[in-house]
């Protein structure tokens, strides 16, 4: 089974076990930017993988989600930021730069900027560490670790933050998503999988130093306080989270970013079909 893996410091805690403790045999794990593990995602390459919350409106019809984890913030999150040579408010026909790295914070940046400050900048596509001075930017959205590794410019704003602020809403940045033809021909591996994240999540509170050491060493660039951080994500989907899913689904599609989709469909752990969530 093919697993993917977002190549940051945010998703290690659920790869973890995996990584250090225990490693599941007959389990793959492929790391990348989350719009890498979008892209395989939506071309079979992966069976089972986090994925940005926007990309679950193109998958609804072929993935369900697991039930209990999500990549989210409930306000700050330190690693999806405007970093920005002019206030906010005076984008508007100004040259802002969007990482290629994912799709959720995108969209979010362009619902922020358009229905909370009717600003309608010109975006450029940019890599995942993108240069004001080297790309003629006046501003351009950074996020994972590259957003904890920058010399900011002098107006930064947290999506995160501003979004909350906004509309009262907390992000979920990233689902963890299963292809259904995964769920016949993989579903002990697809347990085994989630028992891992559960201990992994565990060892946040039983074994942190630990953890937090070996996530400085695999991300030695990242200037950030990883304590701190850990302490900001959240990473169980609870009903609130759901909420906010979903608010956020609904908005990006009366926004015209996103297709509407229905009610989300989740992956029944203990067996039996799927079920769906209310919208």
């Amino acid at each position: 089974m093919n697993l993917g893996y977002i190549d940051y410091l945010n998703c290690y805690p659920f790869y973890y076990h995996m990584f250090e403790i225990e490693p599941l045999a007959g389990v793959r794990i492929v790391p990348g930017y989350p719009s890498e593990l979008n892209r395989m995602m939506e071309t079979r390459e992966l069976d089972m993988s986090p994925i940005s919350a926007a990309t679950y409106a193109d998958l609804e019809e072929e993935v369900v989600l697991l039930p209990d984890f999500c990549l989210s913030s409930v306000g700050y999150v330190h690693s999806v930021i405007l970093s920005s040579n002019i206030p906010i408010e005076e984008l508007h026909g100004k040259r802002v730069g969007l990482s290629s790295a994912s799709k959720t914070s995108v969209i979010l940046l362009k619902m922020l900027l358009r229905r909370h400050y009717t600003v309608e900048p010109v975006y450029v596509p940019t890599d995942p560490n993108p240069s004001l001075k080297g790309q003629g930017l006046e501003a351009a959205m950074i996020i994972g670790n590259e957003a904890m590794m920058q010399e900011l410019a002098p107006y930064t704003y947290d999506l995160g933050d501003l979004w909350l602020r906004k509309t009262g809403y907390p992000v979920v940045f990233a689902v963890f998503a299963v292809r259904e033809a995964a769920v016949g021909a993989h579903s002990s591996r697809i347990a085994q999988v989630v028992d891992s994240y559960r201990k992994s999540l565990a060892c946040l509170d039983l074994e942190r130093e630990r953890l937090i050491r070996k996530a400085r060493e695999r991300y030695p660039a990242v200037r950030y306080d990883i304590d701190a951080y850990y302490s900001d994500l959240k990473y169980s989907f609870s009903t609130a989270l759901r909420e906010a899913f979903a608010f956020y689904l609904r908005s990006a599609g009366e926004t015209g970013l996103l297709r509407n989709i229905g009610a989300a469909r989740f992956f029944n752990v203990c067996g039996g079909p799927a079920y769906a969530s209310e919208r």
